[in-house]
């Protein structure tokens, strides 16, 4: 078996800086007299450091955010993780307090390699605002220990052959690392010389019992293979929900599309994890002491495109109007349906056209409003007033109009149609096709007996006109060509 860890370092403190990324940001823990137990490279550079005091901090960077661990945000970080590292692999374990487990064996030959699903990780990683270190190795518990250990976020595999030298080598302190051990242990062996994980061979065991120490030598046995180290995978939730908290309040909505961004890559991993598609979600801004702000977001056709969701979010949240400072975003989806991605075609995408329209579609929407956005569909009625009906755009009357077939369109009917007919001069046209006798609509009130012509107008333009036989001698423009 074949494991890659995925490690992410600071996670109490990745879990505040996923939505803004430069802003001096401390995470403190502590009652009634708080520590500095992480801080952002911006406050870093000010002077800001773990072990300090809340006070101490402030004194050297007056403009510091002061945030509190949250400890169940970075527990629903790590399963976020590990719902979109399920679309490489279907056996991934959580490792808490701040890492993920997957078993990439049976994945190599879909992806490519090892390097290919390492820069792929990688990429992902970036995609949700976090930073991860990667290490390969065959046991989960060795994965680990080699990700706690490197300093570089991509691994090599140069030394992959030598993995027992390298977990010998590894210094002490990582044995307690995802494990039982405790810290008084550590001192017992740290108190008798031992420096590496290779030194504790030499070790007897009845020793190490009589010590209580017999936990150790079942970890390594673990970490070096030689004993089964099971684990609990994962299933990804039927629903999903995860959300970002903001370091600072956001009172204005264009910061907010930075945070969101990483939501819609969680939320595309997710179903490219399940195979799925939706055609709806919902993004809520979270304020501190009024009601969430629910922004709703539905697309014309089931999709897990990230840059999708982000752009029609774009035009939603910039006709919206905050009423109190954004604490954290939270996205929600539900209803995901089975999807089967498009296959290249030699040719193009026969359906590409449609997709447009689709996308088009979405994006008046967003911006207008549902309701000021509808769809033009043709009546069985030959009066040009009553030949088209107009209904709110939805995606299942745009899916009927589409698979209905058409009714067949007459000659010489222009798309431009004038609310209301505009009288005008005949001396001013010249006629070029017709007529075309159009007469009834009694059953509505609304008879009408016309004779209509293409004809000729100023600036040779083309112009739909008719002659009223109810009125000889009246001339009117009903439409235009283009």
């Amino acid at each position: 078996m074949l494991w890659l860890a995925l490690l992410l370092p600071d996670l109490p403190l990745q879990v505040f800086t996923r939505g803004i990324v430069d802003t001096p940001l401390a995470i403190t823990l502590g009652h009634p007299r708080p520590q500095i137990i992480a801080a952002s490279p911006q406050a870093r550079a000010q002077g800001v450091a773990a072990g300090q005091s809340v006070a101490a901090a402030l004194a050297v960077a007056p403009a510091l955010q002061l945030r509190a661990r949250a400890p169940a945000l970075e527990a629903e970080a790590l399963a976020e993780v590990a719902s979109w590292a399920s679309a490489f692999s279907p056996r991934v374990s959580l490792s808490p307090p701040d890492a993920v487990l997957i078993e990439i064996e049976a994945s190599l030959k879909l992806f490519g390699g090892i390097d290919a699903i390492v820069v792929s990780m990688h990429d992902g990683i970036d995609r949700l605002g976090l930073q991860a270190r990667i290490a390969i190795a065959p046991t989960p518990l060795a994965a680990r220990w080699f990700a706690h250990a490197s300093q570089q976020p991509l691994p090599s595999y140069a030394s992959l052959d030598d993995w027992q030298g390298r977990l010998a080598a590894l210094p002490l302190e990582l044995l307690a690392d995802g494990t039982e051990i405790g810290a008084s242990t550590l001192e017992l062996l740290a108190g008798i010389g031992m420096r590496t994980l290779g030194d504790l061979s030499h070790l007897p065991r009845a020793g190490l019992a009589r010590r209580q120490a017999s936990a150790v030598v079942d970890v390594l046995t673990r970490a070096r293979g030689e004993a089964p180290d099971l684990q609990s995978w994962f299933v990804p939730p039927p629903l999903y929900a995860h959300r970002i908290a903001l370091p600072a309040p956001v009172s204005h909505t264009e910061p907010l599309l930075f945070a969101a961004r990483r939501l819609f890559a969680g939320l595309a991993a997710w179903l490219a994890a399940r195979h799925a598609a939706v055609d709806r979600c919902c993004l809520e801004l979270l304020h501190e002491r009024t009601p969430p702000t629910a922004v709703n977001i539905v697309s014309g056709t089931p999709n897990r495109e990230e840059n999708r969701f982000l752009l029609l979010a774009r035009e939603r949240l910039s006709r919206l109007e905050l009423n109190a400072p954004v604490e954290e975003l939270r996205l929600t989806a539900d209803a995901p349906v089975l999807f089967a991605p498009k296959p290249d075609d030699l040719f193009g995408n026969p359906g590409q056209v449609r997709d447009d329209a689709i996308l088009l579609l979405d994006r008046l929407r967003a911006r207008l409003g549902a309701d000021s956005v509808h769809l033009l569909d043709a009546a069985s009625d030959h009066r040009p007033e009553a030949a088209t009906t107009g209904h709110p755009s939805s995606l299942e009357l745009a899916s009927r109009a589409a698979r209905r077939s058409p009714p067949h369109a007459p000659a010489h009917r222009p798309l431009w149609l004038l609310p209301q007919p505009r009288a005008l001069d005949p001396h001013d046209i010249a006629l070029l096709d017709g007529p075309e006798r159009l007469q009834g609509g009694w059953w509505d009130q609304t008879d009408i007996a016309r004779d209509y012509y293409l004809a000729r107008g100023p600036g040779r333009a083309l112009w739909w006109v008719f002659h009223d036989l109810a009125h000889p001698g009246a001339w009117y423009v009903h439409g235009y060509f283009a």
